[in-house]
């Protein structure tokens, strides 16, 4: 069965593929083996969080219709990340690319693997900017709000 799964982008290294921007445009390109590819936002530049000795980043997001499920597009996703070479030394520290799973159609789940929604989503406005861009409408199925909704609680604290 065919879903909607929303994906966040991030990236603050150049790398092999070149900068910020080229580092996603080929995440995206790679992303869409894993299903098709709907719509991507514009990208964002973007202060870090967490971890802030780092380069700025550059934050996107895109829709990606699939019929894998959850765990196998996160799996996907982390794959995508290594071939690209991400490599996890500093928890929120800088990286070639990130990606996120925020929403997979409706799918609500919590395991050692994977949590949907993303828990954190709600509360990131470079998560959200660019979500709303794309998927305005699209609702967290534990908070009942859209993006939208999600995006001006954020904006107007």
């Amino acid at each position: 069965m065919k879903r909607l799964a929303a994906i966040a982008l991030g990236s603050n290294l150049e790398s092999e593929f070149g900068d910020r921007k080229a580092n996603l445009y080929e995440a995206v390109e790679r992303i869409g083996a894993l299903g098709v590819v709907q719509a991507v936002s514009t990208f964002y530049d973007t202060e870090p969080v967490g971890y802030l000795a780092q380069p700025r980043f550059l934050n996107g997001a895109l829709l990606l219709e699939t019929e894998m499920e959850p765990l196998e597009l996160m799996r996907g996703l982390l794959e995508v990340e290594r071939g690209m070479g991400r490599e996890r030394v500093i928890a929120k520290g800088p990286r070639v690319i990130d990606l996120d799973l925020l929403l997979d159609g409706g799918v609500v789940m919590n395991t050692a693997e994977l949590t949907l929604p993303h828990p954190e989503m709600h509360e990131r406005r470079f998560v959200l900017e660019p979500l709303a861009e794309i998927a305005p409408e699209m609702v967290h199925p534990v908070l009942e709000r859209t993006v939208e909704q999600m995006l001006n609680a954020v904006t107007n604290t």
